[in-house]
């Protein structure tokens, strides 16, 4: 296995640890401790880069590829020190670190890891030291992979779990996460960082001064329109865009308009908006999802609100108030705003590779790290940030929609 620490601050000077290979972790720890203690004081010797008083050790689990990865954007903020309770000392990168180092995406990785001072780079969470610091786990992997990952975080002294959406593929898994959590006394919050950004939050302010009003969140990605490009799109998000983009506009809905599984009265698909193809990925495979859909619900509480997304629709982001008798639209708000145009579009100069959408949700990336950060350093309240609890309920909405929406499309 390969360990790689980034050791200066001004030069950079790789270590690289040969170890024989492993078939799983665990195996690893029961039969060899003594080798394993060894190979964690070396580790914890080796770093210099450690979180102060105040601040929480930050493991961020699957950072993706330089400039495509949303691991990969949430440790750029933490390196820039955009947090300031949250010190990036770990990368956990299994795949680009692992099985895949060789190919091409692992030598992009291995490039931009050596360049990366003062930060322990490994392919294993069991390769860490000891916590000094309250330890957070951002969990920003594969779907698939986070019901393990979550388990190796708490294994591996995390006090406290970031987890990016949607959690986990089923709600089963997501269910079993949590109480997995709740006996280890650990916090879990998510990554909906629509639940803090400012066009929710204005958007939501104007519709409480406007009897009867109808609101409705527009999600847009700039993927280009392309069987290719969404063949992509589609297998390396095959949870589907419910579980995927959409869900930070589910967990709207179920944080603040009372939609649930057991709320939801009706709900309609906007049949000339929405689209749903089945597309061949990079594998050859058939992954059928919607590259655009729009819905409203109905709730049994009398409450309705209209949701919208599309894979191919820009960067910007949006939210409407419309008059709930005429259908008039009465306001208009986007994400980014005017004020925070110009911050688009520097970030946009620096990193001119990466997802467009990095940069138009940036405040909202570092408003709910710092949250969590701080409620893992000092017990800080993290005002705003969705809870597990609420991450189980949106996977549960998810799951009850998509059939019911593929079916009134077909």
């Amino acid at each position: 296995k390969n360990v790689t620490i980034v050791t200066t601050p001004t030069s950079v000077v790789l270590l690289t640890a040969m170890f024989s290979s492993i078939p799983s972790a665990a195996a690893f720890l029961a039969k060899q401790p003594a080798r394993n203690a060894v190979r964690k004081a070396f580790l914890h010797n080796t770093v210099v880069k450690a979180a102060q008083k105040g601040q929480a050790e930050v493991v961020l689990v699957g950072c993706g590829l330089p400039n495509k990865g949303m691991g990969w954007y949430h440790a750029i903020q933490m390196i820039e020190q955009k947090c300031p309770s949250a010190s990036l000392d770990f990368v956990v990168e299994p795949w680009f670190m692992g099985g895949g180092k060789d190919s091409e995406g692992g030598v992009e990785f291995g490039d931009w890891a050596s360049s990366v001072d003062n930060v322990m780079f490994t392919s294993s969470l069991t390769d860490l030291p000891a916590p000094v610091e309250p330890r957070l786990a951002l969990i920003s992997g594969r779907t698939a992979d986070n019901p393990r990952l979550l388990t190796e975080s708490i294994a591996n002294g995390c006090k406290t779990i970031y987890l990016e959406k949607p959690g986990a593929p089923t709600v089963a898994e997501l269910e079993g996460m949590q109480a997995e959590a709740a006996a280890a006394g650990v916090e879990v919050l998510m990554g909906y960082n629509k639940n803090v950004c400012k066009y929710v939050t204005k958007t939501r302010e104007f519709a409480a001064g406007v009897p009867d009003s109808h609101t409705t969140f527009v999600s847009n990605n700039a993927y280009e329109n392309t069987p290719e490009s969404l063949g992509e799109c589609f297998e390396r998000n095959a949870e589907g865009m419910l579980k995927n983009m959409a869900i930070h506009e589910l967990a709207l809905l179920v944080s603040f308009y009372d939609v649930s599984v057991d709320n939801i009265e009706s709900v309609t698909a906007d049949k000339e908006f929405s689209s749903m193809q089945t597309l061949v990925g990079p594998s050859g495979k058939d992954f059928t999802d919607f590259d655009k859909i729009k819905f409203s619900i109905k709730t049994k509480t009398g409450k309705t609100v209209s949701v919208a997304a599309d894979r191919c629709g820009g960067t910007d982001s949006y939210a409407t108030v419309d008059d709930g008798t005429t259908g008039s639209e009465l306001f208009r708000y986007y994400m980014p705003d005017e004020e925070d145009r110009a911050m688009v579009e520097k970030l946009q100069a620096k990193y001119p590779t990466a997802m467009p959408y990095f940069f138009t949700q940036d405040p909202d990336y570092i408003v709910v790290k710092e949250r969590v950060a701080k409620n893992c350093a000092d017990g800080s309240e993290a005002t705003g940030i969705a809870t597990l609890g609420v991450a189980v309920e949106t996977l549960k909405v998810a799951e009850y929609l998509t059939p019911l929406l593929m079916k009134q499309l077909e």
